[in-house]
């Protein structure tokens, strides 16, 4: 497929039937597949065992015999019931192969019409990829943690929201009741987002959040770091006491409103939220040090032995603790390097008015 078609299929969200095994789905995907697969893990397992021992055409028709009769019948029962919902459906396998050629031709037979996408899998990633080598130009927003960064662009329309592609707040206290997607699924997803905006170079820059080089467990693709690294900075600034409440109601108060609407039981729930905060500041002992670690582990552990009891109050004293004594000094280092690309530094509404209008001059 020309670059065009390949773009196409991302920036209209055509539906997708992925038809490779449960296992390959799962490394990682496009949002808008479905895995229905061909063969399960199962039967991939032994037509690639066969392959190996025996050849091609031995595999082929092993993999004919397993998937025949009733399971051929069910799996075409659901392709069909997709493309039903999804007219304008593709689908695909790993390489635009045998596994697609014959969902194809089954789906042919049964009266269904279902495009094949050349190349497969493959193909797809390999134009993401390339996207993700030409992005467009980039504006960082900084600023300390609880400043409200994350707020402050679902005022932009030129955003990619890095924290929640990762599904993670970005600090040691940042993982999320849900998981995190795969390493592939995410840079997916971000290449998407970029593809959607477009790397027109006269358009208004797009607005990421200042991140390291990990979120979470997912990494930012090599090509993003480096763009990052040299785009112009804009500061979101804000006092402590606003950052010790907004991280106190979305940290705790909303995160253990999450676990409590997943897990009825409130010892179970509180178990489950206390467990984030302190395996966050087990992860950073070693910068704190012995010492403070304990005090703060201690600070946490009386804070969630309060809110047991339905006082959120005693979280204030470690939030404002470890914000003081541990990220606004990081903070403070970090951004004393990068301060020849700051370009704009105010509180929320003054940097919201900056971005906003930086959009308005170039539309």
């Amino acid at each position: 497929m020309m670059p065009a078609e390949l773009k196409a299929l991302f920036t209209t969200d055509t539906p997708l039937i992925d038809v490779r095994a449960a296992v390959e789905y799962a490394q990682g995907a496009f949002p808008t597949a479905i895995n229905l697969p061909i063969m399960d893990d199962k039967e991939r397992q032994s037509v690639g065992i066969c392959y190996k021992q025996d050849g091609a055409e031995a595999a082929e028709r092993l993999g004919h015999e397993l998937v025949s009769g009733n399971i051929r019948e069910l799996r075409v029962q659901a392709w069909q019931a997709f493309a039903d919902q999804n007219p304008n459906a593709r689908l695909y396998c790993f390489r635009g192969g045998k596994r697609s050629e014959l969902a194809v031709e089954w789906l042919r037979a049964s009266g269904y019409n279902v495009p094949r996408i050349p190349g497969g899998y493959k193909a797809l990633r390999s134009y993401l990829l390339t996207v993700v080598e030409a992005l467009p130009p980039l504006m960082i927003l900084g600023g300390k943690t609880g400043n409200g960064k994350t707020d402050l662009l679902a005022n932009l329309t030129r955003l990619v929201d890095l924290e929640k592609r990762a599904n993670h707040r970005g600090s040691a206290f940042g993982r999320q009741i849900e998981a995190q997607p795969s390493q592939i699924d995410f840079e997916n997803r971000l290449a998407i987002d970029f593809l959607k905006l477009g790397a027109d170079s006269t358009a208004s820059p797009v607005v990421v959040e200042d991140e390291g080089r990990l979120i979470g467990r997912v990494s930012l693709p090599l090509p993003l770091q480096a763009a990052m690294k040299q785009a112009p900075l804009v500061l979101l600034e804000g006092g402590l006491e606003d950052r010790v409440e907004r991280i106190l109601k979305e940290y705790i108060i909303q995160q253990y409103a999450q676990f409590t609407a997943r897990e009825p039981d409130p010892e179970l729930a509180l178990a489950a939220h206390s467990a984030v905060f302190l395996a966050g500041i087990d992860g950073i002992r070693k910068r704190l040090g012995g010492v403070e670690h304990k005090r703060l582990r201690a600070s946490i552990g009386n804070a969630f032995a309060a809110q047991a009891k339905g006082d959120f109050e005693q979280h204030r004293a470690w939030i404002r603790d470890l914000l003081s004594n541990y990220y606004d000094p990081m903070y403070d280092y970090q951004i004393d390097i990068k301060a020849d690309r700051i370009v704009f530094r105010g509180d929320f509404d003054s940097v919201t008015e900056y971005l906003c209008a930086r959009e308005a001059e170039a539309r």
